[in-house]
């Protein structure tokens, strides 16, 4: 095979014809033969460039509705015919089947189409068969014919053939067959996964474009990427690139602040909550998560979830962090918090996090749905003879939503909703606890009164014995030990509220 294809012909059928102006035009001068079809074929001629119909080729006329437009031999043989064979060239002359060198596609929009909302027939009819089977023949045969497969690509189309002289190379057209494909099969996947949410085939199938290099993984010596769109979810304001470590606690960070509707400020680090608080202004938010773990905070990752405004931001300010996320944020807010040039900025916008979670294991992929259950006051349990005030019940229902973004074993101790402590990531709950109970001492809090949220149910009952003579009052858990009546049994002999809830929230 020669490395370079001139180019003397070309097929153009595309949905969307933004952009395709320039490479009609390109084309018609360079004295290319250009086939065309339908709407296709009435914008090339609105610009005055001469082309054929794809009818006149085959004697066919487009069928169903225009379901059936290219696919006939005379099209598929000018494309998948070799060259180099020459019996593909003497069947070619045989039955006056011209060579096609370019094939340029667009294919209808589904993705688009099923974001929308339509019905089920309009989506189904915005599946592309001629489309795609024209993008699969020209990126197999790529040794001589050269394949775009989306408007994205048109500008790269017309630079190549620029500068080649309207021919392209053997690196030219394999670099394009590769991205043929990967439009091919990320279209192919968004239909499997449309028609896969009633059928539940057991297959995993994900396609995520634009995969964003990051300067580094967790740590410095391992690569990363991120595959998505992070300008869905959030307009970065201001600061450096987000790094993988900022993904995880971000995306830690919105999945927490998701379960609160009253003004709340939290402070991650490593994905845990170090400082949370829920108050009737967003400053008084900020001044109680602070308070919760100063120490901690430093070079943290900041989310509430309402409009920061100028007295919250000048607090916020005096802290080093590394990133802000809010769903808005006043004039005078976002120029104080731009004054560090490092910080990253983010507005949120509105959006709903996947439904399935996936994390790679061994040599597999494991796949469960996401944690999206939230106990209410109606789904608690009493466990015990004493029951929680209202308050109480308030502050379970905060340390609850904590502990379940809380890295397992986890203890949160919570009061005024406002995050005292929290033990994390602990192999024994025990210890968990023991930590939150330390840590809580070490900042001069008082847990006279206090709330205690576990992730899982007590093996024994130590844990509320430890948090009674601490000052703990009343305490949530999942329950379902072989134990649970000796910790209600101690509850009761000491006059501690607990009640359960029948949902655990391990998180590892």
């Amino acid at each position: 095979m020669l490395d370079i294809r001139k180019i003397r012909s070309a097929l153009l059928s595309v949905f969307y014809k933004d952009g395709l102006d320039e490479i009609a035009q390109y084309l018609s001068n360079n004295g290319v033969k250009i086939y065309s079809t339908g709407g296709t074929l009435s914008f090339i001629e609105g610009l005055g460039v001469e082309a054929q119909s794809v009818e006149s080729l085959t004697g066919y006329p487009s069928i169903l509705g225009g379901r059936v437009k290219t696919l006939h031999p005379k099209v598929f043989g000018g494309i998948l015919a070799r060259r180099d064979n020459p019996d593909d060239c003497a069947q070619l002359k045989q039955y006056e089947i011209p060579a096609v060198d370019l094939v340029i596609v667009d294919l209808y929009p589904f993705e688009d189409t099923l974001a929308s909302g339509a019905s089920n027939a309009e989506v189904i009819e915005k599946i592309d068969v001629g489309g795609i089977s024209l993008i699969r023949a020209a990126a197999k045969n790529y040794g001589d014919v050269a394949v775009v497969a989306s408007r994205a690509q048109y500008a790269e189309l017309l630079a190549m053939l620029k500068e080649n002289g309207c021919a392209t190379t053997l690196a030219n057209r394999k670099y394009l067959a590769a991205q043929a494909f990967n439009v091919s099969s990320h279209y192919d996947t968004a239909i499997f996964s449309y028609l896969n949410r009633s059928e539940r085939i057991p297959s995993l199938k994900q396609s995520l474009h634009g995969a964003k290099e990051l300067r580094y993984g967790e740590n410095p010596h391992q690569k990363a990427a991120f595959y998505g769109s992070l300008s869905d979810m959030f307009e970065q304001l201001h600061g450096k690139e987000i790094s993988y470590n900022n993904l995880l606690d971000i995306d830690a960070a919105v999945s927490l602040m998701g379960e609160f509707s009253e003004p709340t400020f939290a402070i991650l680090k490593h994905n845990n909550a170090c400082g949370a608080a829920s108050r009737p202004t967003l400053l008084q938010a900020w001044a109680a998560a602070l308070a919760g773990d100063p120490v901690s905070a430093f070079g943290g990752v900041l989310v509430c979830n309402r409009e920061l405004d100028r007295e919250t931001a000048e607090e916020v300010n005096k802290l080093f962090c590394e990133v802000v996320i809010a769903p808005a944020y006043s004039p005078e807010s976002l120029a104080i918090l731009k004054q560090k040039k490092n910080r990253i900025i983010l507005a949120a916008k509105t959006f709903e996090l996947p439904a399935m979670q996936s994390r790679t294991l061994l040599n597999g992929v494991a796949q469960q749905e996401r944690d999206l259950a939230m106990e209410a006051e109606e789904s608690m349990t009493f466990a015990t003879d004493a029951k929680p005030t209202a308050e109480q019940v308030q502050d379970l229902i905060f340390a609850n939503k904590l502990v379940k973004h809380s890295k397992s074993n986890a203890i949160v101790l919570a009061k005024d909703r406002q995050l005292i402590a929290s033990g994390v990531g602990q192999t024994s709950r025990v210890d968990a606890l023991r930590h939150a109970v330390e840590k809580a001492g070490s900042f001069g809090f008082s847990l006279q009164g206090a709330v205690m949220a576990s992730d899982a149910f007590f093996p024994f009952p130590d844990c509320v014995e430890i948090a009674h003579k601490v000052g703990v009052t009343a305490v949530i858990q999942p329950g379902g030990s072989v134990n649970d009546r000796q910790s209600a049994d101690y509850c009761n002999a000491n006059g501690v509220a607990m009640v359960t809830t029948g949902v655990r929230h391990f998180k590892h």
